[in-house]
């Protein structure tokens, strides 16, 4: 005898678990892309293990400026995200969840970072202001500028900064150039990501950097990812950094190198299956830091 099916959540149920999927609670990818860059800012500016409590800072930090910066996003692209086939069913797309609901939810998670960043030190809470300007613009750049995954970039790495910020009091040139790196880093895998969209978005006038690149995406891709990799070395040569973070890069590029290889014939579902796969880039990365840190 078959088990009745399950009835779907009414009332306060309901509307939590829509706020969790506006907040992508269900996908943690976004998450990991930007913690990732986040701990190697944290270890490298410590050269190694990071303050307990600057480490839960930002690591907490990471997670709500993430999930603020979806629900800003879909509240953003609530004229675009009904007509993509990838995103037509998130809670703005199908008005289950209103634009002031959404806005509400995107306050209250800002607060509550600006709350944990208010324990860290005069210079990280100025710039975690900068932080709050980009993740709050960067979605609206897609109807102006081919390069919204350039700016998704300097969001998501702001983290950065900011840890050699709380860290050592000043951020210097070695931070500056890891930002850089990912900044690159983070077009490179928003491009895979645009590139699943880019007939939905060409035929609703948005713009990205798939769009821009056309034919040649996957030569700017190499590029990218090349120019990744050699802002990296530069970073191990400027931390004095030994063999275990050069076990790390090459690991990371053997993973690029599958990426390269599922997405070639530029399907939907092998670009998006390259996107999701650079969080294993990040965490290649990371152990090869941290390791090469622990070491010493």
């Amino acid at each position: 005898m078959s088990s009745p099916a399950r009835s779907e959540p009414t009332g306060w149920r309901r509307k939590l678990s829509l706020y969790w999927a506006l907040v992508r609670g269900d996908r943690p990818i976004g998450w990991l892309l930007l913690l990732w860059p986040t701990w190697w800012g944290l270890w490298l500016a410590a050269r190694g293990l990071p303050p307990l409590w600057t480490l839960v800072v930002f690591s907490l930090g990471v997670w709500l400026t993430r999930s603020a910066g979806c629900v800003i996003n879909d509240y953003a692209d609530r004229w675009l995200d009904p007509h993509v086939e990838r995103t037509k069913n998130r809670p703005l797309a199908t008005g289950e969840v209103r634009g002031r609901e959404a806005l509400a939810v995107f306050a209250v998670l800002m607060l509550v970072a600006f709350a944990l960043v208010l324990t860290m030190n005069g210079l990280t809470i100025a710039m975690s202001i900068v932080g709050v300007v980009l993740a709050a613009s960067y979605p609206y750049l897609k109807r102006y500028t081919y390069f919204p995954q350039v700016y998704l970039g300097m969001a998501f790495g702001w983290g950065i900064p900011m840890a050699f910020a709380a860290i050592r009091g000043h951020v210097p040139t070695v931070a500056w150039v890891l930002y850089a790196a990912n900044i690159v880093w983070s077009t490179a895998y928003d491009t895979w990501y645009a590139m699943v969209d880019r007939e939905d978005d060409l035929r609703m006038g948005s713009k990205s950097t798939a769009i821009l690149f056309g034919r040649h995406d996957l030569l700017a891709q190499s590029i990218l990812y090349a120019l990744f990799f050699v802002l990296l070395a530069a970073v191990g040569v400027m931390g004095a950094l030994g063999p275990a973070y050069v076990i790390g890069l090459a690991v990371a590029i053997a993973l690029v190198v599958w990426e390269f290889r599922i997405a070639r014939h530029r399907e939907r579902d092998a670009c998006f299956r390259a996107f999701l796969h650079n969080h294993w880039v990040g965490l290649a990365v990371f152990a090869g830091l941290a390791l090469d840190l622990a070491s010493r």
